[in-house]
């Protein structure tokens, strides 16, 4: 078993920090690629709510209330 000295824990402790140092950049990338998917998430469900509210108008003025309605079945005999 090899002598532990302080050099040998002064290395292993550099190579730790450089580790870390690794995972710190690793986790800010991480963090800033999040926000960047938030962002766009966030910007699609903008997109959505707006066509969903033109499509409410659109059912209003054309009077379409069959969906909300409940349906019979199709019948081929009728």
């Amino acid at each position: 078993m090899p002598e532990v000295t302080n050099e040998l824990m002064y290395e292993l402790l550099k190579k730790v920090h450089g580790d870390l140092s690794e995972m710190k950049f690793d986790l800010q990338e991480l963090k800033r690629r999040m926000t960047g998917t938030e962002e766009a998430l966030a910007g699609v469900n903008r997109r959505l709510d707006r066509h969903d509210e033109r499509l409410d108008r659109i059912e209003r003025r054309l009077d379409l209330r069959e969906l909300a309605e409940p349906q019979r079945p199709f019948d081929s005999k009728s």
